[in-house]
């Protein structure tokens, strides 16, 4: 697979594993250390941002102090490592992969997940043979995938185009990201955005994965 096909870059969380009721039930866990009162998913997908901190922001009235954002991720990551053990594949996304490899097409993941765990949980599923490369997140957490991204795909040099690449996410951060390495994106309403939330950052927006990978499709020609 060289660099005359089509490459899609996969976010992780929200897009291809459905973890929302884990990344939910963390957030309140998160919060419930600054006594604040739990939130919905809907104003959640309202809400949040990246960077993480200015999501705790526009919650709190103000940015949470370096001790407190320390506690509040701490929490966060432990809640979710203990429930996401209940999330699946969102539904279609295992056929998806398969069929993009088998037209002949290449696709990678990009989270900010932290790789060591990211890792183990895309084996689990046994899905990593689709995919050319799988990098999470190294280092502090909470910040943009941009600089992730241009790494991402430079490891990839050779392989990939990447104005032939499509990032398919559920944050408006992927689309910052894809832009930032020269790639195309395509959002997805099922995950940490919803629709209203997504609409303003420049970049195509659909409700299904299977729309996300026609519409890669049509990006990447």
């Amino acid at each position: 697979m060289g660099t005359s096909g089509a490459h899609i870059v996969w976010d992780w969380n929200g897009t291809l594993f459905h973890d929302n009721d884990a990344i939910i039930g963390a957030t309140n866990a998160a919060f419930a250390e600054l006594g604040l009162a739990p939130i919905t998913l809907e104003t959640y997908r309202a809400l949040y941002c990246v960077p993480v901190p200015k999501f705790y922001e526009r919650l709190l009235g103000r940015l949470p102090s370096d001790a407190e954002w320390l506690v509040m991720d701490e929490v966060f990551h432990r809640y979710y490592s203990e429930h996401r053990v209940r999330c699946r594949l969102t539904e279609g996304a295992a056929e998806l992969l398969a069929g993009w490899a088998s037209a002949g097409h290449s696709q990678s993941i990009l989270s900010m997940y932290g790789h060591d765990d990211l890792l183990p949980l895309v084996r689990g599923f046994g899905i990593e043979t689709h995919f050319l490369r799988v990098d999470g997140r190294t280092g502090p957490s909470g910040g943009s995938k941009a600089e992730h991204m241009v790494r991402h795909l430079g490891a990839l040099a050779g392989a990939v185009d990447p104005a032939r690449t499509v990032v398919i996410g559920d944050a408006a951060d992927d689309a910052v990201a894809a832009r930032h390495a020269g790639a195309h994106a395509v959002l997805y309403t099922g995950g940490s955005h919803g629709r209203a939330s997504l609409e303003g950052a420049g970049a195509p927006v659909v409700d299904t994965l299977a729309e996300a990978v026609a519409e890669a499709r049509r990006l990447a020609a």
